[in-house]
């Protein structure tokens, strides 16, 4: 008889660090170590010869930024290498790429990074020969049906780090500097036509951001697994994203170069960014203000304000954490689920609080009017009103 809260440990169906996986869900991912070497074929077959290479400016002088464009020099192409990306970008950087793309006359995108960089050249692609203003197709109702899809440009997708998923995504984050707000940029073309998940392009990020990355993948699978919305393809990619999450990031954190575990981090990032369709909840409509306002690392700031948000969600989804312990292995239910995820918070160095961030009490009612706002609050399983936003500050600072 099988023990219900201690299974039996779960196959990965082998492959993992050192074989590769091409899949074709919800786009062509070819997976594996090694696996940028094939960034010239890919951008062939999706008929980019001019790519403008969209990386942040941080990495744009990291020692695989410049192999990855000898990579695409070598094969006759003409890519030119933009790197105008900061973390959490606004229309400012926006409106450069766009500017770089069109005095190059590029034809696609190589969007090469996390998820900042990846977001901004997903973006750039899009707007690039768009007539009306990105802000007319933030994703609310059909607004990306103002989008005229015949002139966006193909993107490939490199990401560097293991988190945002948003190679495997359909949407940029945009802050507007108007509102200082986050703003999710939506389009069906805005899916790459390929991405390239390569775990060696993972091993040199600093450990804060493996941390953080690795916990806002951590975050994508437990509020879309929550969110009350029925979609059960959804849930399951989220409840195995979780699992891969738990037990690889703190071993990413400890040994860097632990390519299997990389590997695995890489697959728990591309399934949160496909679960989270389902939708997502506090934990992001909470820290989508503070990074617009303080610049915090995004992932590092869902962690957080993740216990807080459990803790209030309780009433709502303590049967569904309990499965999630289950499947897992871990004992107690909600409350060792809990415990577990401290534990991974601790094994990640995660800050203890906001105001371990910088961030200060005199903004918590600006930014509860925002986090209500925010398109992610809409998926939370218990309602997200201004009082409960403020509490819920407090309580994180």
């Amino acid at each position: 008889m099988v023990d219900k809260l201690n299974p039996p440990p779960i196959s990965d169906g082998g492959g993992w660090g050192g074989e590769r996986a091409d899949w074709s869900y919800p786009t062509t991912v070819r997976f594996g170590a090694g696996r940028i070497a094939e960034l010239p074929e890919v951008c062939a077959e999706a008929g980019i010869k001019r790519p403008l290479f969209v990386t942040d400016s941080g990495l744009s002088q990291a020692p695989i930024t410049a192999r990855t464009l000898d990579l695409l020099k070598k094969a006759g192409m003409q890519p030119s290498l933009f790197c105008e990306v900061e973390s959490n970008p606004g229309e400012k950087h926006l409106a450069a790429g766009v500017a770089a793309f069109c005095a190059g006359g590029h034809d696609g995108v190589v969007a090469f990074g996390g998820g900042s960089g990846l977001d901004l050249g997903k973006l750039t692609a899009f707007m690039a020969r768009q007539e009306r203003p990105v802000w007319d197709f933030e994703d609310i109702g059909d607004c990306w049906k103002l989008a005229n899809p015949a002139v966006i440009a193909p993107i490939i997708a490199v990401p560097t780090t293991a988190g945002t998923g948003s190679e495997v995504g359909r949407a940029g984050v945009l802050t507007n500097p108007a509102t200082n707000a986050k703003k999710i940029i939506f389009h069906p073309k805005m899916l790459p036509a390929t991405a390239i998940c390569d775990p060696e392009l993972t091993v040199a990020m600093p450990r804060a951001i493996t941390a953080g990355t690795g916990m806002d993948a951590f975050a994508h699978c437990l509020e879309a697994f929550c969110a009350p919305s029925f979609h059960p393809m959804s849930a399951g990619i989220a409840l195995e994203g979780m699992r891969l999450a738990r037990e690889n990031l703190p071993r990413v954190c400890a040994e860097p170069g632990d390519i299997p575990a990389r590997a695995r981090m890489m697959a728990a990032a591309a399934m949160g960014a496909v679960a989270f369709q389902k939708g997502l909840g506090a934990i992001h409509a909470l820290s989508h203000p503070v990074g617009a306002l303080y610049d915090t690392h995004h992932g590092t700031t869902n962690a957080v304000v993740m216990p807080a948000v459990l803790l209030f969600n309780r009433a709502a989804i303590a049967g569904r954490i309990g499965a999630v312990a289950a499947y897992m292995g871990i004992g107690g239910g909600f409350d060792g689920f809990l415990a577990e995820v401290m534990r991974l918070r601790e094994a990640a160095g995660i800050p203890k609080t906001l105001g371990a961030m910088g961030v200060a009490a005199g903004r918590i009612g600006e930014m509860a009017k925002m986090a209500v706002q925010d398109p992610t609050a809409a998926g939370n399983p218990v309602p997200l009103t201004v009082a409960a936003a403020e509490s819920l500050y407090r309580e994180c600072l």
